[in-house]
């Protein structure tokens, strides 16, 4: 796949400064790093967004998550490896990502109403807007990734 721009953060960059200062504000919010990568990694692969893809796969390595919890997320719905809150999280990453298909149903979201406080559920959307906007942005300059993975921590 050939970049469609390559320079675009320099041209744009008053646009993604805040972007940084939101992903800042989400790791020091109230949600678990690991919900945060998986969120991220689940939107990334409907989005099919290979660059955010390889990027947070080599963040959750090296932040310590097993590998075996990331190779059965796309199949997480069929995989007894995902706590309650988890599936909560991903349900509705799911549905804000497709938002266009789902409507956000009210079944997805009660499910995080009964897994997350106020608080949560305000940052559990804002995480999933946020990385929707990064999908979009580098699948659309069609971002290149790198060809190997960091060492897992």
């Amino acid at each position: 796949m050939t970049p469609r721009m390559t320079d675009y953060f320099k041209r744009a960059e008053a646009g993604f400064k805040p972007l940084f200062v939101l992903e800042t504000a989400l790791r020091a919010g109230p949600l678990q790093a690991t919900l945060l990568h998986l969120i991220k990694l689940r939107a990334n692969q409907i989005s099919a967004c290979a660059y955010c893809i390889h990027l947070h796969t080599s963040e959750t390595l090296k932040d310590g998550e097993a590998p075996l919890h990331l190779h059965m997320l796309v199949a997480w719905r069929e995989s007894p490896m995902y706590s309650p809150r988890e599936r909560a999280a991903l349900a509705w990453t799911e549905a804000l990502t497709l938002v266009t298909q789902t409507g956000a149903p009210e079944a997805d979201w009660e499910a995080v109403k009964a897994e997350f406080n106020e608080d949560e559920r305000a940052w559990l959307s804002m995480a999933v807007a946020a990385i929707n906007m990064w999908n979009r942005v580098q699948v659309g300059f069609r971002a290149a990734h790198p060809t190997e993975l960091p060492h897992a921590a």
